[in-house]
This record gives structure tokens, sequence and C-alpha cells, in this order.
């Protein structure tokens, strides 16, 4: 090794000493925040829809910084730097507290979960690759989930079998090719430059087909995304309060508990559990799709 590798290295070593130090400093400094109780958060909520009270908002994100930093700890394995991690964690949560609707029901944390996840998800999809990958509902589902899939079909670093694929597809219900096309882009990256075969000079860059959606296309996306968003949160004024908990608890959460759990918690079995979660389920469903427009019930 030579000295200027070492000086490299050297460097390096204290780059990443002083973001430790400086995470570590963050979550200090963030104890200091406490949870509220749901009535305070419901009023702030009411503060921030009623009179854009910026004061609100940045109570119902700072009381919730530890939750961003504790969703940002689990996606480390990605090999990011776990400052930007828990930056995108925020971004997320702020999105979240300006949308937050009071009047529903759920608590601030169930709501902001799932935009704390998104914006993780996709600074990890823009960082993973210097290709775009993600585009879809399945390549989003494979990216997350394919070597957990992997790992549970048995699957090992031997690359990927043609019936190993067809496993995968079952359990993440996504077509084959999605599966044997993420796995190609999970092994890394390949220049665009390089020749496509050894019998011509024709390299991968003039096979790219640029499919990506126009400015209006994106628009539409996102409103239709708003648009279902809202009509599930609705949906949650139709259920009682233990159907409400239930289906919270049990197709809201990260960790979701097991039927015997919530049994116990709601003194009930765990069969009425399922079948409570059942109902609510159908009841949600039924109210969301009354409030959607025809064209987003047939997308």
């Amino acid at each position: 090794m030579n000295a200027h590798s070492t000086t490299i290295d050297k460097r390096e070593a204290l780059t990443g000493e002083r973001s430790r130090n400086l995470v570590d400093e963050y979550a200090t400094l963030i104890k200091q925040y406490g949870l509220l109780e749901p009535a305070r958060e419901q009023q702030l909520a009411q503060r921030w829809q009623q009179h854009r009270d910026r004061r609100a908002t940045d109570a119902l994100v700072t009381s919730h910084l530890r939750l961003a930093a504790k969703v940002a700890r689990r996606y480390q394995r990605y090999d990011l730097p776990l400052a930007d991690l828990i930056g995108e964690a925020n971004l997320g949560l702020v999105v979240a507290a300006s949308h937050f609707e009071p009047g529903h029901g759920a608590r601030f944390s169930t709501y902001a979960l799932w935009w704390i996840k998104a914006a993780i998800h996709d600074y990890i999809l823009r960082s993973r690759s210097l290709v775009k990958m993600g585009t879809t509902a399945a390549q989003r589902k494979l990216f997350f989930g394919f070597r957990r899939a992997m790992r549970k079909c048995g699957g090992d670093k031997t690359g990927l079998t043609q019936e190993m694929a067809e496993a995968i597809a079952r359990e993440l219900v996504v077509p084959v090719h999605e599966v044997i096309e993420m796995s190609s882009r999970l092994t890394g990256d390949v220049s665009l430059n390089a020749p496509v075969s050894d019998d011509g000079p024709t390299d991968w860059e003039a096979r790219l087909v640029d499919q990506s959606p126009n400015a209006e296309a994106i628009v539409a996306e996102q409103d239709e995304n708003a648009q279902k968003a809202r009509a599930i949160h609705s949906a949650l004024d139709v259920l009682t309060a233990r159907e409400r908990r239930v289906f919270v608890a049990r197709r809201l959460r990260e960790d979701p508990p097991s039927l015997e759990e919530l049994g116990r918690e709601l003194s009930i079995s765990g069969e009425r559990v399922r079948q409570i979660e059942t109902l609510a389920f159908e009841k949600v469903k039924r109210a969301a799709t009354r409030s959607l427009k025809p064209s987003l019930i047939a997308a």
C-alpha cells in the first residue's frame, strides 16, 4: 500500500468517526423531546389545519424524531451513511406533519411511519445505482424484499436459478422476468459503454430506451396516490373502536402483533381477532371504494 492510499484510508476513517460522533450527539439531543398524548396531537393538527400554525407542526415533528431515527437505523444494511438516512426520515416526518388530519382516530406515529419509510426508500433507490430502479410497484417490492425472499426460498450466493426465480416470484407475487432483472441489477452496475457482445462494437448505451414518464404522467400519478391515501384515511371512520384497533395493529403497523398477542390485549380469542380483522378490512375497502373516482377504482 502506497502513501497516497494510506492517506485516503486515514481520511475516510476520520470522516466515518466524525459522522458517528455527530449521530451520537444527535441521538442524545432528541431524547429531550417527549411523546405527546393523543389529545395533544389532535389539538396540534387542528391548529395547523385551521390556522397554519408552523409551531404546531414543529411540535409534532420534534416529538417523533426518535421514531424517525429508529426507523432509519433499520436501513443501515444498505451501506449508506446513517446521518443521511436519518435526514431523509426526518424529511418524511415533516411531510407527514403537514398532511396529518385530525378527527380520524389514528395516532400521528402510525400515519407518519408510511411517510418516513417512503422517504427512506426513495433515497435508497436514488443512491443504490446509477441506473434508476424501483419505478414500478413490483420493482420496489423486489428491491426491498429480494434478499429476504431469496433466503426464505433456500437460495445462496451461487446465483439465481430458474426454479429459484419462480419461487421468489410466487413469494412476492411479481412476474418472473422482474425477479431475474432485479437479480442482475443487484449484482452491481455495468458500464453503459461496455459492448453488448464480442461480435460487434455496439454498446449498451445505444440500446437504451427512455421509459421515464413525462411531467403530466408524474403529476397525475401523484394526484392519484394522494386521493387513494385520503380515501383510506377517511374510511377508518366506518370502524368501531375495536375494529379500528385491530385494523391499525394488523394492517398499518410495520411489525404487526400476532392474532394471539392482540387477542390477549383485547381479552378475546385469536380466531375472533382474525374475524374482526377480515370484517374491518372489507368495511374499509368498501368505504374507500365509494369515495374514489370511478377511474381510480378501475386502476
